[in-house]
């Protein structure tokens, strides 16, 4: 057999490239980062007139029956905007309860049965709804989901919306995220329940803001903008 002459190491290193310096082999490899392609961004919605109604999927189960703005109806659904989970006061407060899926958060404006707006918290489970004080940190009211009978909401780009509670009280609140809590409130209730709250769209309703004091909330569109008027309706 043939046994072939190993090279010494001064071989080895005429085997280099010049370019190259014998430790160069003990340096790591270099990492080269490929950036991935940039997805082309979404064509831009149509236009949508006031007055009409635009078959969009994403306007959701109000198209059709509401005069939105471009921007309400475009808007993307995020659910939970102010992070429930890791604020200690709110994560408390849906654990005494035994909630835990948090299908919506976000600060809201509720009005008083004086009429006064007060600054809450709203939070939507697959059980109730919560309305916190976030200044003093404090449940003012809890509602069941099947307690709720009926949300009301005008035909304009406003607000306002009412939820209709039979057996307690109505509460009237005012949200630029109106249209993605109505319709997380009824696709809550329809999939823990074997019926679907009436969502009754009209520029005039009535709800009740105690046991014995019934209020009207009536929307006017005028000058390009919309007026809301809450009177108290005597009783007959």
């Amino acid at each position: 057999f043939v046994c072939s002459k190993k090279k010494s190491p001064s071989h080895l290193l005429r085997d280099f490239p010049k370019s190259l310096s014998p430790m160069d082999r003990f340096r790591p490899l270099r990492r080269i980062q490929v950036e991935p392609e940039r997805a082309a961004p979404p064509p831009a919605p149509p236009a949508v007139a006031i007055g009409e109604a635009a078959a969009v999927p994403a306007a959701g189960m109000l198209m059709g029956a509401k005069v939105r703005r471009r921007a309400a109806v475009y808007r993307d659904c995020m659910g939970d905007y102010i992070g429930v989970h890791n604020d200690p006061c709110l994560a408390k407060i849906l654990s005494k309860q035994g909630d835990n899926k948090v299908l919506f958060a976000d600060k809201v404006l509720k009005f008083t049965q004086s009429g006064k707006m007060k600054r809450r918290i709203l939070v939507i489970t697959d059980f109730a709804l919560y309305l916190v004080d976030p200044d003093a940190d404090i449940l003012k009211r809890r509602i069941a989901l099947a307690a709720v009978d009926k949300l009301c909401i005008s035909k304009l780009s406003d607000n306002f919306f009412a939820i209709i509670v039979p057996t307690e009280y109505d509460c009237l609140m005012a949200s630029t995220r109106k249209k993605e809590i109505v319709d997380v409130i009824v696709k809550a209730i329809k999939s823990t329940s074997e019926y679907e709250p009436e969502v009754a769209s009209s520029n005039r309703f009535e709800y009740h803001a105690a046991a014995e004091v019934i209020k009207e909330v009536e929307f006017e569109e005028a000058d390009g903008r919309v007026k809301t008027r809450i009177t108290l309706k005597e009783k007959p």
